[in-house]
């Protein structure tokens, strides 16, 4: 455990994730000093609270000066990790992180998951389906509350439930007790700069694991096999095409479990509250994560059939006039809009673009091609989106799919409205980030909820 009374820590990055680390260094005795890019308007509220704590900050230009000077630095998890700077003071082992803190102080069995799609989906039915079984569980990490705080607090009979991003994951010298890895696809290279360095992020969630400890791997992945070589721990898989000699797998429409006691039908496919072929993957891998952490079957079944989904992700907003809207916004990358345009039977309208991540469109485009009749785009990476669908009507010869071009989210909106005839469905699925535009994800959903509401009022 670590000693903090009297050392010098430095906190960079002062979002949503890092003030509840401020305050426990605090609370310990540490001296805490707060670095960010942001001037402190730009920081606005964050930054009076920080005042109100009594820590001195140095903002702007210059923010990651004299690093080396400090006991501990705690980086915010999207700061990355290329930067002199940075790497000077991880080479000096002085780098520390709100999950590795998390996971050094929990007394109950952590369970975490990651992934580049449906991890959010994944976690939540997870820790649904433990409290549907009457665990005492928490769940935290890159959704939910940071539990940093009140982690010296939870009970050794509970269950931690952890999302946990590529950021969360890249300088963890630990791992959880469970580790879940739904799948892996090209994201985030603006930050990781290659898909080798992102992938190498990701399986810290297993590598320092030990044999009594468990892992989860999607079989249908084409990492799958080389993340079970590299594994210390008992390994599980589950599948939508193949039969799994431990974990969960799709058969004639119904999800099983197996193991060397024999095999459980968990629930028919037809029955399960989320749409989207996506989404059976998900269930199947929550069933088997949530199973392993000491859900029953029955409270597995029961979330299955009555959770409808998170909020921004395949979320349905309003039906006028025959249209459905539905806010997608969680989707930023292309494979997590891909997943989310094949949920969808009836004729498309797609609202796209946000901020560059530097990905492909490329598989994105062909998805459009087959499955949109309309494609509306904004943000950053509208003109590259709009690229793609023209590079793949020069290869087809012609796409049918119409594409238009906007400055909003406002103009979209409404822009669709006018496009749309009864049956069809406004999807806002962006396959990018939101940063050019909104704060979040988050911000962004909740901007296209007000305006199809908008619509609804007139």
């Amino acid at each position: 455990m670590y000693e903090w009374q009297g050392k010098n820590c430095a906190v960079v990055g002062l979002g949503v994730s890092n003030i509840p680390v401020i305050r426990f260094l605090l609370q310990h005795g540490a001296k805490v000093t707060g670095r960010d890019s942001k001037t402190a308007d730009e920081l606005g509220e964050r930054y009076q609270i920080l005042q109100e704590l009594g820590i001195h900050c140095l903002l702007g230009h210059d923010y990651l000066q004299g690093l080396t000077d400090y006991d501990y630095i705690f980086l915010t998890p999207g700061i990355p990790k290329h930067l002199p700077e940075i790497q000077e003071v991880i080479a000096k082992g002085k780098v520390l992180s709100e999950i590795e803190l998390v996971l050094s102080y929990a007394k109950a069995p952590v369970f975490a998951i990651t992934g580049s799609s449906g991890k959010t989906t994944t976690t939540t039915l997870v820790g649904k389906m433990l409290e549907a079984s009457g665990v005492d569980c928490y769940v935290g990490g890159n959704i939910g509350q940071p539990l940093i705080e009140k982690v010296v607090d939870i009970p050794a009979e509970a269950i931690i439930v952890l999302e946990l991003s590529s950021f969360q994951l890249e300088l963890l010298k630990q791992s959880p007790d469970g580790a879940l890895v739904t799948n892996i696809s090209e994201n985030h290279l603006d930050i990781h700069l290659t898909m080798d360095n992102y992938i190498r992020a990701k399986k810290q969630i297993y590598l320092h694991q030990s044999p009594e400890q468990v892992l989860v791997l999607n079989y249908d992945d084409p990492l799958a096999e080389e993340m079970a070589e590299e594994a210390a721990s008992q390994v599980y898989y589950f599948s939508m095409n193949e039969q799994v000699a431990q974990g969960t797998y799709l058969e004639n429409d119904v999800l099983y479990y197996t193991d060397q006691a024999g095999k459980v039908e968990i629930i028919h496919r037809s029955e399960i509250g989320l749409i989207g072929e996506h989404n059976v993957a998900n269930m199947l891998a929550a069933a088997l994560f949530a199973h392993l952490a000491g859900a029953s079957w029955e409270a597995i079944r029961q979330v299955a059939r009555e959770f409808t989904g998170v909020p921004h992700r395949l979320e349905k907003v309003a039906v006028l006039d025959g249209v459905t809207y539905y806010n997608d916004s969680i989707a930023t990358s292309p494979s997590r809009a891909i997943a989310g345009l094949k949920a969808f039977s009836a004729p498309l309208i797609l609202i796209a673009g946000g901020y560059d991540k530097q990905l492909s469109f490329d598989e994105l485009a062909k998805e459009i091609s087959q499955r949109v009749k309309d494609l509306i785009l904004i943000g950053e990476t509208g003109p590259k989106i709009k690229k793609a669908m023209e590079d793949l009507a020069k290869e087809q010869g012609r796409i049918t799919t119409v594409l238009h071009e906007t400055d909003t989210l406002a103009q979209a909106v409404k822009l669709a409205s006018r496009l749309a005839k009864p049956g069809d469905v406004v999807l806002l699925s962006p396959a990018s980030a939101s940063f050019d535009m909104y704060p979040s994800f988050v911000a962004r959903g909740e901007h296209f909820r007000h305006l199809v509401r908008e619509l609804e009022s007139k």
